[in-house]
């Protein structure tokens, strides 16, 4: 018999079919439930989805969040070109710092900054062991926005400086040989060499970092920050209406990290190139592709 005429039979798999209607029919309950069930008080949700009180706490959990990855990570870069330098005071202090902001459990260290007028109730710049030049009040100049900022960051900075240097350190050393046999000045061989190669190891884990930072900023709630959790907190406490305003909270919280998971996706796509052969299509590049491999039938043709 020709090769053409070989028919393959299909192998069935009658257990994958149970399972996956099984776990359709577990879905659909609990999605019928999701909808019918008056418990969760759609219409309160969608009452203060976009209240003015929400949105102002939900700007202020973004700005927590920018500020204390942007000023963690650059500390955090420090933090890592010391630990990895050859002068070993910068790597003591570096490790110690590291080990120091990863022992102590951040809602300590926010509580800390935000009581930290009890130590210092002024700072002063000038020379140091010697005169200054100015003077500040603690209490002016460390609100309690500021104080959560100074603790994310910091604490940030722990974990960002290893995820930095885990990227340095993951570049063939070869490479590096190669540019210093060549000739390559350090700071080319940094931008040009290491940065691109280190990055798609940095950037998996700085996004789940910045993700992780953008739910913990909860945690200033202690301090009576109005951020987007201790706001829905104050709301239910006045209303009773706990199980829909969690669920605000709940839902603001997956939009955002689905958009910081969308800017990581094409961020790792763009330092991808160069290293695999072919760049991963986006998820409308996908669907185009898909369609352009569609075939229709002509009209009138039969089977």
């Amino acid at each position: 018999m020709p090769d053409e005429q070989l028919v393959v039979a299909r192998t069935w798999h009658p257990w994958r079919w149970v399972i996956a209607v099984a776990t359709l029919i577990v879905v659909g309950q609990f999605l019928h439930g999701f909808v019918t069930n008056p418990g969760w008080d759609w219409g309160t949700f969608a009452q203060y989805f976009t209240a003015a009180s929400v949105m102002s706490a939900l700007w202020l959990t973004i700005q927590l969040t920018f500020w204390g990855t942007l000023i963690g990570f650059a500390i955090g870069i420090g933090l890592a070109v010391a630990r990895l330098s050859d002068n070993p005071v910068l790597q003591v202090i570096s490790w110690f710092y590291i080990w120091a902001f990863r022992s102590i459990p951040l809602i300590v260290q926010l509580l800390f900054w935000f009581n930290i007028a009890y130590l210092y109730r002024t700072l002063s710049l000038g020379i140091p062991f010697g005169p200054s030049f100015f003077r500040f009040d603690v209490n002016n100049v460390i609100s309690g926005s500021t104080a959560a900022i100074i603790g994310l960051a910091l604490h940030q900075a722990a974990y960002s400086a290893e995820i930095v240097r885990a990227g340095i350190i993951s570049v063939d050393q070869g490479q590096l040989e190669a540019a210093a046999a060549l000739g390559i000045p350090k700071r080319r061989e940094f931008f040009k060499i290491v940065l691109p190669q280190a990055m798609r190891g940095i950037l998996p884990n700085a996004a789940n970092e910045v993700i992780s930072l953008f739910k913990g900023t909860s945690i200033v709630s202690v301090m009576a920050i109005a951020e987007l959790f201790y706001q829905v907190q104050v709301i239910y406490g006045r209303n009773g209406r706990v199980v829909p305003l969690l669920m605000v909270a709940t839902v603001w919280y997956i939009i955002l990290t689905s958009v910081l998971s969308i800017v990581q996706f094409y961020v790792e796509r763009h330092y991808a190139k160069g290293a695999v052969r072919n760049i991963p299509l986006t998820p409308i590049q996908q669907i185009r592709h898909k369609l352009a491999n569609v075939t229709f039938a002509p009209r009138g043709a039969t089977r």
